[in-house]
């Protein structure tokens, strides 16, 4: 049976979990996105590539690709190809048997149920059924990657994870619009009121102590509010600043177990 091919809208970390999981059982994963990628979790993006030209996230090599065509070819070298295509253009270009939209956007951003022949979707905005074959939660809890084939994923809180017991302090958000300017980057060791970054004049200070997990790609151009930095209260788990999180490889599996299924019926299809 022929291996199919995906294509993944989206390179942030959650969406890394679900194409790392998909690259490490051998299949091939082309990935979409937007010229200036604003992730924070980026030591464990592919989104990366779009400004290094290439991103390691841990044993699996994301490649920036110029054209579709390039992107053809650092498939043959078995890396993950980046194309910025914000808007999905390519998709009819690519002709994916199976889409994933993982931008995370709380919100459609263009993605159609008749893009591919299997759809999925990571987190709300989208309607299974109607927008997309599957829906995939995304919210921490009991239902956390559960696969939904009809109705939507949970609605977004605006409360962040709990983690070593702080939810929305451990999350820092741009205080002025700006270009961002990193004094303390990911991996440092901080205490609360430490400064961490500029926006613009602006300064940036770490609301708990802790780890910094995440924080978002120096040089970046910031409106006021965007999350821009990430503290782990829980020191001694410096190498997860480095790593896929267990969320994204929890939504990654579901991703990977509608792939498999979708594969099975094909192949009885053709038996």
């Amino acid at each position: 049976m022929k291996k199919p091919l995906i294509l993944v809208r989206g390179g942030g970390d959650i969406a890394t979990g679900a194409i790392y999981c998909l690259w490490s059982a051998g299949f091939d994963v082309i990935v979409l996105e937007a010229e200036s990628p604003s992730a924070i979790r980026r030591q464990a993006a592919v989104c990366e590539a779009v400004y290094d030209g290439e991103k390691t996230v841990e044993d699996m090599k994301a490649v920036k690709a110029e054209s579709v065509e390039a992107a053809f070819g650092i498939l043959k070298n078995k890396n993950v190809p980046v194309l910025v295509d914000e808007n999905a253009s390519a998709v009819l270009k690519i002709k994916p048997d199976i889409l994933v939209d993982g931008i995370l956007a709380k919100k459609n951003m263009g993605t159609k149920i008749n893009m591919a022949a299997l759809t999925i979707a990571l987190g709300p905005g989208f309607t299974a059924g109607k927008d997309v074959d599957y829906v995939i939660e995304t919210q921490r809890g009991h239902n956390l990657g559960r696969i939904i084939s009809e109705g939507k994923a949970a609605e977004n809180t605006g409360i962040p994870g709990n983690i070593g017991g702080y939810t929305t302090e451990r999350v820092i958000h741009s205080p002025a619009e700006g270009i961002i300017r990193i004094v303390k980057d990911i991996g440092s060791s901080v205490k609360k009121g430490d400064l961490i970054a500029f926006a613009g004049e602006a300064k940036v200070y770490a609301s708990i102590d802790g780890i910094i997990r995440g924080m978002i790609k120096e040089g970046y151009n910031a409106h006021k509010g965007l999350k821009i930095a990430d503290i782990d209260p829980r020191k001694e788990e410096y190498e997860n600043c480095f790593t896929i999180s267990d969320k994204a490889r929890c939504i990654g599996g579901s991703v990977l177990q509608l792939v498999c299924g979708y594969m099975v019926k094909i192949n009885e299809k053709t038996i």
